[in-house]
């Protein structure tokens, strides 16, 4: 869509969320971090000076108003292409369109790509050397995270601002100036009644929400609309037609973006802290949003051996079960075995000595050369490799005293006294640890006796 440098009035029978949209900065609610007074993005503004932006937020915290006010106030001409849409054809068409109008009248081109994270390497290579040359200046709307979806000479010319859900005052301030606005709002309607919302029911309203401008003015509308009047010809929402017009919140959770990283993490580092409330709550978090649930038991698994680790060895034996009972039991009954593997993983003591262990074993293997196995430990299975000295020397450990074999070693020189298992001093690690302490170190015997075994 091609546009001056503002966006046309919404008809009167548009949605609420297309009438209610902001046409300045004073109008826009929420973001102070990226637009408040002082911040740098207003400045860059309200003189005149915008460079190349990503504006990264979720769905409803205001990216597209966003753009469309900067177009307005700059008075710059407004492009907009969505890059679920759109190929390199039509960014090479806008861009040569804005060449022309910059050579023409003198007149800056912001070209908005909505979505800019579906365009692919090769589209978004494309836009380089235009933005480079500030041909357009690009604002770029993404729900992902930039980092990871955006090509790095892309990102290294634009500067990336991150918008966040909007908060329960930023929202209940939309509904009331939806509510209470004589030009665009639900008073500008001939006749229209007046509308009462309590406390209580907008709370209501803007959790439903969940920090979405557009879901909360949607709400609101539906509310509305079903409403019925009071003896005084007042429509008073109630928290139950809030609920009924909401029907269930939408919960913000793309399974391969974001969200889904993040709340994993959430979980992961909830479990290992103990807090078995904690990651009850995120994971229901991920199977109400449709997280897959054999994706969940492999993180499970891998916290029951990463994080548990030997102060708890049972407790991998039951993550193990765990994905094989959601395997097994499918969807809606695997949440059971979900919800009871993470309490236990929670509350079980937590250490992560054979992690470590393996890390220090790592660093020696990166960072000596590749020596041959000693060759006491070697396996001597002809004739010719027990003349060359395999198995020469090597001490059977079942034929020794307590089934040890000391001063036996058992790496090349270069790594041989390294220590690597540290023992966790929580659980049955800690247990084993002493058992294997006192086995090392057994009581001196009373003179006549013989030795403790």
């Amino acid at each position: 869509m091609l546009a001056g440098p503002a966006q046309p009035a919404p008809r009167r029978d548009a949605p609420l969320a297309a009438r209610m949209r902001p046409r300045t900065l004073d109008e826009y609610v929420g973001q102070a971090q990226v637009v408040g007074a002082g911040r740098p993005l207003r400045q860059m503004i309200e003189a005149d000076r915008l460079p190349s932006i990503i504006l990264w937020g979720p769905p409803g915290s205001g990216k597209t108003t966003l753009a469309t006010i900067i177009a307005a106030q700059t008075q710059r001409f407004f492009a907009e292409l969505s890059a679920v849409s759109s190929g390199v054809a039509d960014v090479r068409r806008v861009i040569a369109e804005a060449a022309d109008r910059l050579k023409v009248s003198g007149r800056r081109t912001i070209l908005f790509i909505d979505e800019l994270h579906r365009f692919n390497r090769s589209q978004q290579d494309a836009l380089l050397p235009h933005v480079e040359a500030g041909t357009v200046t690009l604002i770029g709307a993404t729900t992902e995270n930039p980092s990871f979806y955006l090509v790095a000479p892309l990102l290294s010319r634009s500067r990336v601002f991150r918008l966040d859900l909007l908060d329960e005052a930023a929202l209940s301030a939309i509904v009331r100036r939806a509510i209470e606005d004589p030009q665009r709002g639900l008073a500008s309607d001939p006749g229209a009644p007046r509308i009462e919302i309590d406390d209580e029911t907008m709370h209501t309203l803007t959790l439903l929400a969940a920090g979405d401008a557009r879901t909360v003015l949607n709400i609101l509308e539906l509310a509305v609309d079903a409403a019925p009047l009071d003896d005084r010809g007042v429509k008073v929402l109630t928290r139950e037609q809030i609920e009924g017009a909401a029907q269930a919140p939408t919960l913000l959770y793309d399974r391969e973006g974001d969200a889904h990283y993040d709340t994993i993490s959430a979980f992961i580092k909830t479990l290992r802290d103990s807090d078995p409330d904690g990651a009850l709550y995120w994971l229901a978090r991920m199977v109400e949003a449709g997280e897959d649930p054999m994706f969940i038991a492999r993180r499970l698994v891998i916290t029951a051996a990463e994080d548990v680790g030997l102060a708890d060895p049972t407790a991998l034996q039951l993550a193990v079960a765990c994905q094989q009972a959601v395997h097994f039991l499918g969807m809606p009954e695997g949440r059971l075995a979900l919800a009871e593997t993470t309490v236990y993983l929670a509350r079980a003591p937590k250490s992560n000595s054979a992690y470590a262990a393996y890390n220090r074993a790592l660093a020696d293997v990166q960072a000596t050369r590749n020596d041959p196995v000693p060759m006491h430990l070697r396996n001597a299975v002809t004739g010719l490799m027990r003349g060359m000295g395999y198995g020469q020397g090597y001490r059977y450990a079942h034929d020794e005293p307590d089934h040890l074999a000391p001063g036996q070693t058992h790496r090349p020189d270069a790594v041989e006294g390294h220590r690597y298992y540290i023992a966790g001093g929580l659980g049955h690690e800690a247990r084993i640890e002493a058992a294997w302490a006192a086995r090392r170190n057994p009581p001196a015997a009373p003179d006549g006796a013989p030795p403790a075994r």
